[in-house]
């Protein structure tokens, strides 16, 4: 595309336009519902109290292209809307002649139907038309559906308020200031012959450029009458290129989750999106071009360097705090646990640097407030908490490490799915499902092959038929469960569901980890450290017994082990335990 112009226009502003419709495009198929749950919509905008001036109901896109030598607009997207609008007015008609004397409505024709413009101008006469194609049965249906809509009780009476509210314009300092309904109006200067519209086309309905706020966005900063006409191009190319950077950055994982949890609410195709709805503050209840219409008003009142200066400084607020390791942890920590970019953001540019530090750490303290003693964290009850607290340690445990330049990698941590776990397994009995069992012999017969343990030859062949999934008597599995569970050293925990028997693991490392035994998640946890698998660095450090402030069995993890875990966590995380 070149020279695109990028507006959002009133339905007033429609008014006497005459619109092609190719036939590339299918014929008009609005169902009753959606027609329904328009005139809702714009009904409950309409009814909305105290509107601010200016405050409008946002249509889709409508992309056009000129046809000159025609003297009308060619529909590329957005002819569904165009038409039910058009058959709105059309219900609404008789209102519209008096109350808009000087105006006509625009006009529709369908390239796959000759008569199409009349069809939909004689709309209240075309009972029998209407069953020679299915273009013009939808049209009827849809002209009856809103003939009905204003019938019923609740809009009885409620035409004018829909025919002003649709046609509402009022130009105040070049900007319309009234409460009204308009489209983002997207027209494309195409060189070339109806092929670039098809290629446009499909391009939007295959969803290779979707009209997301990103494109719009794009398109409304590098529009032609944002600069002076002799530096235009180069200011074009300028911020095209600065917004590939950005976009670039985006796109690396490690930068893009730590600025943000994966947006799982919604996706991002253009992760640029992420930095505009946050200087917008995009509500998750607004509409969906609500950050287009907000950048729209900017620019009709401020100039695209100081927009474009505004954006590129939001994104180096993000670069300055990921190049600042303790400033990287800590804002991380608090994306994770769910606090607002927005509100951190905010926070940082009314104070320096130091001072934004001890904010971090006030809000840091706020986030893991418990009511008990650290030790009382119980499993289940207080996973939020727990889970916090664990994230935090390892936080913390890298920052206490000055000298090494080791960074805690969120992308992984909120990809992989990393959750609280049980150091030694919190099944103390039995197991019950034929498949937890299977997993259970597999991971036993995985250790025995490089480890000796005396005294349980005569449960290997039940192993094995537990691995071949052969029926096995429920006494015989639980005697050789509970002669491992002693002999692995599974039963050395006396409450095996407080914190200090809990770490952060991956659930989704090969097997589930619920049931295995201390030693083979052991061998396990440093298998995948020695692979590059990310492991946090506490729960490694966990499992190779760092904490444990006496020798013994590094193949089994016991009280003094659990002691010595919980008051590691207590002395690390001390700073923010305080008070």
């Amino acid at each position: 595309m070149s020279e695109n112009t990028i507006c959002l226009k009133s339905i007033r502003e429609l008014l006497g336009i005459r619109f092609f419709i190719p036939s590339y495009q299918r014929g008009y198929r609005w169902s009753p519902l959606q027609v329904d749950q328009l005139l809702d919509d714009i009904n409950e905008f309409e009814k909305k109290n105290n509107k601010e001036e200016g405050e409008f109901y946002c249509l889709q896109p409508i992309v056009v292209k000129r046809r000159v030598n025609y003297d009308d607009y060619e529909v590329i997207d957005g002819q569904q809307r165009l038409t039910t609008i058009f058959i709105i007015l059309k219900v609404l008609e008789e209102r519209f002649l008096e109350d808009y004397p000087d105006y006509s409505l625009y006009s529709l024709q369908y390239e796959t139907r000759a008569n199409s413009k009349e069809f939909l101008e004689n709309l209240s006469d075309t009972t029998a038309d209407s069953e020679k194609y299915i273009d013009f049965f939808h049209m009827k249906q849809a002209y009856d559906t809103v003939k009905q809509w204003f019938l019923k009780k609740e809009n009885y009476g409620r035409k004018s308020k829909i025919l002003d509210f649709l046609l509402n314009f009022e130009k105040k300092d070049d900007n319309d200031v009234s409460n009204n309904v308009r489209v983002i109006w997207y027209e494309v200067d195409e060189d070339g012959s109806n092929s670039s519209s098809i290629d446009i086309f499909s391009r939007l309905n295959i969803g290779k450029i979707p009209l997301t706020n990103a494109e719009l966005i794009k398109a409304l900063f590098l529009r032609k009458k944002n600069f002076d006409e002799n530096v235009y191009s180069l200011k074009q190319i300028q911020i095209a290129t600065e917004w590939d950077d950005i976009e670039k950055r985006l796109q690396q994982d490690d930068f893009w989750y730590f600025i943000s949890n994966g947006c799982t609410d919604r996706k991002y195709e253009c992760r640029i999106e992420y930095i505009f709805d946050l200087m917008k503050d995009k509500q998750k209840n607004a509409d969906s071009f609500y950050t287009f219409r907000a950048f729209s008003d900017e620019l009709n009142s401020s100039s695209i360097d100081s927009v474009w200066f505004d954006v590129k400084n939001y994104i180096l607020t993000f670069e300055e705090w990921y190049a600042n390791p303790k400033l990287y942890h800590y804002v991380g920590f608090l994306i994770s646990c769910g606090k607002s970019v927005k509100e951190l953001k905010n926070a940082s540019e009314s104070k320096g640097k130091t001072d934004f530090e001890n904010y971090l750490v006030n809000e840091i303290k706020k986030s893991i407030v418990i009511e008990d003693e650290l030790e009382n964290l119980r499993y289940s009850e207080d996973n939020d908490a727990i889970k916090k607290i664990l994230l935090l340690f390892n936080i913390q445990t890298i920052l206490c490490t000055h000298k090494s330049e080791m960074r805690f990698p969120f992308a992984l941590f909120k990809k992989e799915s990393w959750d609280v776990e049980h150091v030694c397994s919190q099944t103390d009995k039995s197991i019950s499902s034929a498949k937890d069992r299977k997993e259970w012999a597999e991971d036993v017969s995985e250790y025995l092959k490089y480890n000796e343990v005396d005294g349980v030859a005569d449960e290997l062949s039940l192993i094995e038929a537990l691995k071949s999934e052969n029926k096995i008597d429920e006494n015989r599995f639980n005697e050789c469960f509970i002669k491992f569970q002693k002999k692995l050293g599974d039963d050395k925990i006396i409450d095996k569901d407080t914190i200090s028997n809990l770490t952060l693991l991956d659930a989704k490392t090969n097997r589930s980890y619920k049931n295995a035994y201390f030693p083979i998640k052991r061998l396990r946890i440093i298998e995948n450290d020695k692979n590059g698998i990310f492991v946090p660095i506490a729960t490694k450090n966990l499992f190779l017994k760092y904490y444990s402030k006496q020798a013994g069995n590094v193949t089994q993890f016991g009280e003094t082990d659990a002691n010595s875990y919980i008051a590691a966590i207590k002395e690390t995380l001390s700073e923010f335990m305080e008070g």
